[in-house]
């Protein structure tokens, strides 16, 4: 059974940091290249941010570009995305996903 949990998710102030993950199971993870993409209210899925199989190339949408980190642990099966410098419109759900599975999601709020 191919899972993917993201977890790491919550509220944070603007300007606050977050490290969320992405625990995979039931796949040979370290063959996909890995997205995190994000939902807010009301908008549509975007894309935040890539990595190839191997962790060599990283791509990352304009609004992020600078304040977040794609990375991942192939021994671990795990995706990272660390967030910096978190302003409200990255108030959004998280999913990390291989484009042929998805995670649930993780919350963060970015709030005062």
């Amino acid at each position: 059974q191919v899972r993917l949990v993201e977890s790491g998710g919550g509220l944070v102030q603007p300007g606050g940091s977050l490290r969320l993950s992405c625990a995979a199971s039931g796949l040979p993870f370290s063959i996909y290249g890995m997205r995190w993409y994000r939902q807010a209210p009301g908008k549509e899925r975007e894309v935040v941010a890539f990595i190839s199989s191997t962790g060599g190339r990283t791509d990352y949408a304009d609004p992020v570009k600078g304040r977040f980190t794609i990375s991942r642990d192939n021994t671990k099966n795990t995706l990272y995305l660390q967030m910096n410098s978190l302003k409200p419109d990255d108030t959004a759900v998280y999913y990390c996903t291989n484009l042929s599975q998805w995670g649930q999601g993780t919350q963060v709020t970015v709030s005062s």
